[in-house]
């Protein structure tokens, strides 16, 4: 696609149309078609958008942001430049939602709030991702459209699959798994292709795996439509989803703007954890507090964390422990739940959050020699310093009574 090929008055021209066809127009034109345009805008509007990013501004000319905008548009003329055509993106995006979810042929342009996170759930039953993350993920995407497929590529000189997704949320700060089989257990998982969302990832058994083990994963940029870098001899494209396999899965792992963070102790939870934590600790017995810390201390919340030693994922098991329990180390849900069921265990074993904080760093064999807190180092700073993330004390909380 031709980035000179495309202008912001363009765009905007295009989507007024949309908005308001002419009677004649619109009595032939067809939503499939209408859709199909507005996914070209959309593709259009994002190689823009990563035009100016890079530099290049000469394919855009920011004026008209607010043509066809009404009252609604209003803030749009008071920016300029890249912020503008990023503005213009999350209309668009926020457009495409509401068009996908509610079947309307024609896209609230001049009312962009009208499609809130709220709205989308409730149509849908998922919570949307943040809609400006959602479209960084799209324009970023975009922007690598026509880089050819390189097996276990994973930079902009040559991409797999899935190289491109951990690429393309590796810039947003955000850490996936390298394979599409390890990232089909991150995030959450949402229900249906009606209910996805820009952002989402979508999965396919592929050439190399299987419906429960994906070999291929793609970006979801809305209305049908996917960025993926499909195979050898192939380049990072825009496709129709429909158009190849089934999709296996579908999974989200952008933030989105209705969750919060939730303050447990002195822990500051991150709003995708926190219901997990809150119901995990629930089911077996401990302060949420307390779980929340131990997950803090073990890996600051990061699901793909490994320690020289080797433990694995956001609640750090040894690959024994997680394989004996039947836990995906890096599934997130699975882990949180498998160290609340562990602490659980070694609290009603042993009597105190103390000794079963030190059953899960040393083992239960340790506490149970020792009678306590085993005399080893990291053992003895490990204890005290969790406890005090949950907002506890040893000698307040040396026994469960």
């Amino acid at each position: 696609m031709s980035i000179s090929a495309v202008s912001l008055p363009e765009i905007t021209q295009t989507l007024a149309e949309l908005q308001n066809p002419p009677t004649s127009v619109a009595s032939s034109t067809s939503t499939a078609q209408q859709n199909e345009l507005f996914a070209t805008t959309l593709s259009q509007a994002a190689s823009a958008l990563s035009a100016t990013l890079s530099g290049d501004s000469s394919s855009l000319d920011s004026q008209g942001l607010d043509v066809g905008m009404g009252t609604g548009g209003a803030g749009l003329s008071s920016v300029t430049g890249a912020d503008a055509e990023l503005n213009l993106i999350s209309l668009l995006l926020l457009g495409q939602q509401d068009g996908a979810t509610s079947g309307a042929s024609s896209l609230p342009i001049s009312t962009p709030a009208a499609t809130s996170n709220a709205e989308v759930t409730a149509v849908t039953g998922e919570q949307a991702p943040s809609s400006t993350e959602a479209a960084h993920v799209v324009s970023l995407a975009a922007s690598l459209e026509g880089t050819p497929y390189v097996w276990g590529g994973t930079s902009p000189s040559g991409f797999d699959c899935s190289g491109l997704v951990q690429y393309v949320y590796g810039q947003l700060g955000i850490n996936v798994p390298r394979t599409s089989e390890e990232q089909a257990t991150v995030g959450t998982p949402v229900q249906s292709l009606a209910a996805a969302q820009p952002g989402d990832l979508l999965f396919f058994a592929g050439s190399d795996g299987t419906a429960s083990s994906p070999g291929h994963v793609g970006i979801y940029v809305g209305n049908g439509q996917m960025i993926d870098a499909p195979y050898t001899g192939t380049d990072v494209r825009q496709q129709s989803v429909s158009g190849g396999e089934p999709v296996v899965a579908i999974r989200r792992v952008l933030p989105n703007v209705a969750a919060t963070n939730t303050v447990m102790g002195q822990v500051t939870v991150p709003a995708q954890y926190v219901s997990t934590i809150q119901s995990a600790a629930a089911s077996n017995g401990i302060p949420a507090p307390l779980l929340a810390a131990l997950v803090s201390h073990e890996s600051g919340f990061n699901p793909n964390a490994m320690s020289s030693a080797g433990a694995e994922g956001i609640a750090q098991f040894m690959p024994s422990t997680a394989a004996g329990m039947g836990v995906n180390p890096f599934d997130s849900t699975q882990a949180i739940n498998g160290a609340a069921k562990l602490l659980g265990a070694y609290a009603s074993r042993f009597g105190s959050y103390a000794d079963a904080l030190a059953a899960y760093n040393a083992g239960p064999t340790a506490v149970a020699r020792y009678g306590g807190v085993p005399p080893y180092p990291e053992t003895q700073a490990y204890v005290p310093t969790v406890l005090a993330l949950a907002g506890l004390t040893t000698s307040t909380q040396e026994s469960l009574t």
